[in-house]
């Protein structure tokens, strides 16, 4: 049995403490903000998966920004920011987003770095890129942040772990010469590029030891500590459901699982200890990169639409990239849930639909001439068509509104209509791009 309590949904008899920010479909659903609202009454936000290939972007009282690398909670001072084991850790981009917060007036955050996250190298972004060239037309859209050689390293276990830094330089110089035996023969012989060399290598681990050393700590103990103490802590996802290695429309997907089960393997908490999981949803459908996007709207329809989106358009955060733009998926927004395991969702950039005399909403799919309401693996995905509904439209701005109570009809319907078709209660719904722009149910 679950009641509405303030903006959470709750089950009696149990405290949530810990829980899960994580998007339904191919990302950028909003993340960022719902992390950075519900931050307030928090104490600790967590990265657990993902690098620096997407973007979650906040507008506050400081200004705009777009953060790849720092979890979304640096903008309170009584967050303790934890970028878990699970990331693929970028150090230039760490060390850059924090330099761009003090150089727009945000106080200095309280920052830690677990021990055992893994390091984004500069070959993987090079080896990123290089493997993008060779796919040409191929390619599978990559932002070349090195995310997927960076992960390939992790599992294949000749990636570098942060506690390593802090190796003597024998043993480190024991595991460069190992990797490079491998890298080299791609450098060389695959993309014809001049070999590495392990001084080199070395070199820059040594440059990036001084760079983590204040912020590095075994942040699984802290963790642990914390739920002893009863805190609250947020873990906050990069990406969608979509776009999870095993539930996604592989292989055109991410290299780190995007579902909030995996919180537990990548900030190291019990996995029963998350109670609560906010699967962020928006009111249309957009995504950056290659893969099957079944409600995916063209030319003018979806310019117009991606003009009006968004914070100030539909473009990726990380690439800059005009984001491919759809109508509402329903049904992969609600395969999207329950993959995640959602309990609540917030529903987002309701606002950007002021302007729409209807409101097309793609409710099934038709797969060979079958009418289906499941989200099917990617083979049957190709040939699935869209089936719509149109909505009336409430033709009007709703920034500013408050209370649920004062939206106009309409866009409650629009609301209402989406939470049936989830079968998840809807408990938040963002209204514009700022911080402010909130409404609980």
């Amino acid at each position: 049995m679950f009641c509405v309590c303030g903006n959470t949904i709750q089950q009696k008899g149990v405290n949530y403490m810990v829980k899960a920010i994580v998007g339904a479909c191919w990302g950028d659903e909003g993340k960022g903000k719902i992390t950075d609202v519900m931050a307030a009454q928090s104490d600790i936000v967590i990265r657990f998966q993902g690098g620096s290939n997407a973007g979650h972007t906040i507008i506050n009282n400081y200004g705009k920004f777009a953060l790849h690398q720092l979890p979304s909670g640096v903008f309170y001072d009584h967050i303790t920011n934890i970028i878990g084991n699970g990331v693929a850790l970028s150090v230039e981009n760490f060390v850059k987003e924090m330099a761009e917060l003090q150089s727009r007036g945000v106080p200095k955050p309280n920052i830690l770095i677990s021990d055992r996250a893994q390091i984004v190298m500069p070959y993987h972004k090079e080896l990123d890129a290089m493997e993008e060239a060779r796919l040409s037309s191929k390619s599978f859209g990559s932002t070349k942040s090195g995310i997927a050689p960076f992960y390939s390293d992790k599992y294949a276990k000749i990636g570098f772990q942060v506690s390593e830094l802090f190796d003597d330089k024998d043993s480190i110089m024991e595991r460069i010469d190992h990797v490079l035996a491998l890298k080299n023969v791609l450098y060389t012989q695959l993309y014809h590029q001049p070999a590495l060399k392990a001084e080199d290598v070395y070199n820059k681990l040594m440059e990036y030891k001084e760079q983590l050393a204040p912020y590095v700590a075994d942040t699984a103990e802290l963790l642990h500590e914390a739920v002893k103490e009863g805190k609250t802590i947020l873990l906050e996802g990069q990406l969608g459901s979509l776009k999870d290695p095993d539930f996604g429309i592989y292989p055109m997907v991410t290299s780190s699982s995007t579902l909030a089960g995996y919180g537990a393997v990548g900030a190291g908490l019990p996995p029963y200890e998350i109670k609560e999981v906010i699967t962020v949803v928006k009111a249309y459908s957009s995504a950056v990169g290659a893969g099957e996007f079944v409600s995916e709207i063209f030319g003018e329809e979806a310019d117009e639409l991606r003009r009006r989106g968004g914070d100030g358009g539909e473009y990726g955060a990380t690439t800059g990239r005009p984001r491919r733009m759809g109508w509402l998926d329903l049904v992969a927004s609600r395969y999207g849930c329950q993959v995640q395991g959602a309990t609540g969702v917030a529903f987002t950039v309701l606002d950007a639909l002021g302007y729409l005399d209807e409101i097309p909403v793609c409710v099934a799919y038709e797969l060979d001439g079958q009418r289906i309401d499941h989200f099917p693996v990617t083979p049957k995905l190709k040939r699935c068509k869209p089936i719509f509904e149109v909505l009336p439209g409430w033709k009007c701005d709703i920034r500013g509104i408050k209370k649920y109570e004062d939206l106009p009809e309409n866009a409650r319907n629009y609301v209402e209509f989406v939470e049936k078709h989830l079968g998840v209660p809807i408990t938040i719904v963002s209204n514009g791009p700022s911080r402010d722009d909130i409404i609980y149910r």
